[in-house]
C-alpha cells in the first residue's frame, strides 16, 4: 500500500514528502484539535518532543508560498539557557533550521540572537536565567523547551504570558520531560491547556538500539524511570505519607530469600465496569531474629478493574500461585461472607484470612508509612501505579481520584506480614492497624 502510494506521486511531490511533517508525525507530536492557548507535550527522553516543537513553529509561520505569510509573524523560542536554545532548539538535529526545506529555510542573526524567514516572521531567542528580557516584546506564538528545568521557570513564565498578545489567537507549545514543579502541574491544570503524551519507546525507530537498552537496564520499572522514560509525571505532595525519593532510595533489583509471602486483597465495593480497581499486593517478608530485624519486600501489584468480581477473585488466586503465597488475606468491610466465599469458589483450598478495617484509611496506613522511614519495606521494580496512589495518599486523607485501593491491599499485606505478629510478641511500638 505505501510503495502504490509512493509510486503515485510526482518527483516533485517525492522531493517535498521529507518536509510534510504531518506525514511522518507519531500522534503526540500533532496539535490537537478544537480550542487551545497552550499545548503541552509531555515526553520521555528522546521521544521526539524537539522535534514537535521545531514542526509547530515552522506549520505557524510558513505560508503556502516560501514567500507568504503564515499565522504568526512574531514568535519566543525560550529555552533554559541562550546555549540551550541556539544548539537545540535552533540548530539542533531536530531544530528548526534541521527541519526547514531549504526554500523556507530561516536565517540565524547571531547578533540579534533571532531567527529571519524569507517571508518576514521572526523567532527571538530567550533565556530563562533572565525572565525580565520578555518584558516588553510582545508575540503571536510561543515554543517553551524543557520547562520543568527551569530554575526560574515561574517568573520566565510569567512574563512569556504578559507579552503573547499579538494576533487573534495567540497560542504557545511547552515541550519538556516531567517533573513535579507547580508551574507544570499548574499549566496542565489550565482549562485552556491541552497535552499528549509519549514514551520514549514510542520514537524508537530513531534512538540507538544501545541507548534503549542501555536506560531500560537501568531505569525501567522505577520512579525516576517513569518521569524520564515513559514521561509519567511523578507528583508528590505536600504532607504525603510517602515521597518518591523515600521509595527510589528503597529500591530492589531483585528479592532477596524471603520467609514468607502473602497476598493481599482490597475487593471493589461494587463489581461492574465502573468500579474502582480491586487492589491485589503481593508482600514477602523476613522474619528472622528480633521483630526489629523484619523486613518486607513489595514484590509485584496485580491490581486490575474488574467488571465481575470472579475476575478479581482469579487475578488473586494466581498470585497466590505466582509466588508461592503462604496466605491471602481480604479486607471484608463491603463484601462480608461473599468476598471469601468468591475467592474459594476458585480454589477451595487456598490459605485465606479475611480481615476488617475498623480504623480510618489514613490510621491504618500510618504505622506502614513509619516502617518505610525506617527502611524496613523496599520495592522491587515496576511498582508505578502503586508508588502513584502512596505519594497521594496524605495525613488528611488520599488526594488522588477514586479510592486508593492499592494502597490498602499493601497496608494489609505489610500488617499480615510485620505488624500484627510483631504486636502478638509484645512489641508496642508496632500497634495493629485494625
Amino acid at each position: 500500500m505505501q510503495r502504490e502510494f509512493l509510486t503515485g506521486l510526482s518527483d516533485p511531490a517525492v522531493a517535498a514528502l521529507p518536509w510534510v511533517f504531518d506525514f511522518w508525525a507519531l500522534p503526540h507530536q500533532l496539535p490537537p484539535e478544537g480550542a487551545w492557548r497552550s499545548w503541552v507535550i509531555l515526553g520521555g527522553r528522546g521521544a521526539g518532543k524537539t522535534r514537535a516543537g521545531s514542526e509547530w513553529v515552522r506549520a505557524e509561520v510558513e505560508g503556502p508560498r516560501p514567500r507568504d505569510p503564515g499565522r504568526a509573524r512574531r514568535v519566543a523560542l525560550v529555552g533554559e539557557t541562550m546555549d540551550q536554545v541556539r544548539e537545540v532548539m535552533v540548530f539542533g538535529d531536530s531544530g528548526i533550521l534541521a527541519c526547514s526545506p531549504p526554500d523556507r529555510r530561516p536565517r540565524w542573526e547571531a547578533g540579534r540572537q533571532r531567527l529571519v524567514w524569507p517571508n518576514g516572521a521572526v523567532a527571538q531567542a530567550f533565556s530563562a536565567h533572565q525572565p525580565e528580557a520578555l518584558r516588553g516584546p510582545q508575540f503571536d506564538a510561543a515554543w517553551v523547551d524543557e520547562l520543568a528545568k527551569w530554575k526560574k521557570a515561574e517568573a520566565t513564565w510569567d512574563m512569556l504570558q504578559f507579552g503573547l498578545r499579538l494576533g487573534e489567537d495567540p497560542r504557545q507549545v511547552v515541550t519538556t520531560t516531567p517533573r513535579n514543579v507547580a508551574i507544570l502541574k499548574k499549566i496542565l491544570a489550565s482549562p485552556s491547556t491541552v497535552s499528549t503524551h509519549a514514551p520514549t519507546d514510542a520514537n524508537r525507530a530513531y534512538l540507538a538500539k544501545s541507548f534503549l537498552q542501555e536506560v531500560h537496564d537501568r531505569y525501567a520499572g522505577t520512579r525516576l524511570g517513569r518521569q524520564e522514560l515513559e514521561g509519567v509525571l511523578v507528583d508528590d505532595l505536600d504532607g504525603a505519607l510517602w515521597t518518591s525519593a523515600q521509595i527510589e532510595a528503597l529500591r530492589l533489583d531483585a528479592a532477596p530469600e524471603l520467609d514468607r509471602v502473602v497476598v493481599a486483597v482490597d475487593p471493589p465495593v461494587t463489581g461492574h465496569k465502573g468500579s474502582d480497581d480491586c487492589g491485589i499486593v503481593v508482600v514477602g517478608a523476613i522474619t528472622r531474629g528480633s521483630p526489629r530485624d523484619w523486613r518486607a519486600v513489595v514484590l509485584e501489584d496485580a491490581s486490575l478493574r474488574a467488571a465481575k468480581p470472579t475476575v478479581w477473585a482469579e487475578a488473586a488466586v494466581a498470585a497466590v500461585e505466582r509466588h508461592g503465597a503462604h496466605r491471602l488475606v481480604a479486607e471484608v468491610n463491603q463484601g462480608g461472607d461473599l468476598v471469601g466465599e468468591m475467592i474459594r469458589q476458585i480454589d477451595p483450598m487456598v490459605p485465606f484470612r479475611a480481615v476488617h478495617a475498623s480504623r480510618g484509611k489514613v490510621a491504618r496506613a500510618e504505622p506502614v508509612a513509619a516502617l518505610y522511614e525506617q527502611g524496613r519495606v523496599q520495592h522491587l521494580r515496576g511498582l508505578g501505579a502503586l508508588e502513584d496512589q502512596m505519594c497521594k495518599m496524605t495525613a488528611h486523607g488520599f488526594e488522588g481520584q477514586g479510592s486508593p485501593d492499592r494502597v490498602d491491599a499493601l497496608v494489609w499485606a505489610i500488617h499480615e506480614l510485620l505488624i500484627g505478629p510483631a504486636r502478638k510478641l509484645g512489641r508496642p511500638q508496632l500497634r495493629t492497624l485494625v
